[in-house]
């Protein structure tokens, strides 16, 4: 086997390692029952890239790159619609848009902090 077959088998495997990532942030969000830590813009922005990425594997007739762009995809859309709808869950709950919502100030003298022994 030569060092291009192990780097696509290593590539194909980690991509969908990858693509499956995003069930961490599923996980943590049914745990929570909140999607207030997800930056949805983020989420968003690379969506386009999986699309882009996917369409250039069929271009080349690539499979490693349509399957691992498809499993992306397709774990970032489901993370998206996730995200969303415990959103509008949380704004219909409130009552009020997610706009109008204070932002939770931290203060430092309230806060527990780790200190970092001495060396």
């Amino acid at each position: 086997m030569s060092i291009e077959d192990v780097l696509a088998v290593a590539a194909t495997a980690w991509g969908l390692v990858m693509g499956l990532a995003p069930t961490m942030q599923i996980r943590r969000m049914f745990q929570t029952q909140s999607s207030r830590d997800v930056s949805l813009g983020y989420l968003g922005l690379l969506t386009p890239g999986f699309v882009l990425w996917l369409a250039y594997g069929i271009s080349i007739g690539n499979g490693p790159v349509m399957i691992t762009n498809t499993v992306s995809l397709t774990f970032m859309l489901i993370t998206i619609a996730i995200a969303w709808s415990f959103r509008r869950r949380e704004d219909r709950a409130s009552g009020e848009p997610a706009t109008a919502r204070p932002v939770p100030v931290v203060d430092p003298a309230t806060e527990p902090r780790t200190v970092a022994p001495p060396q």
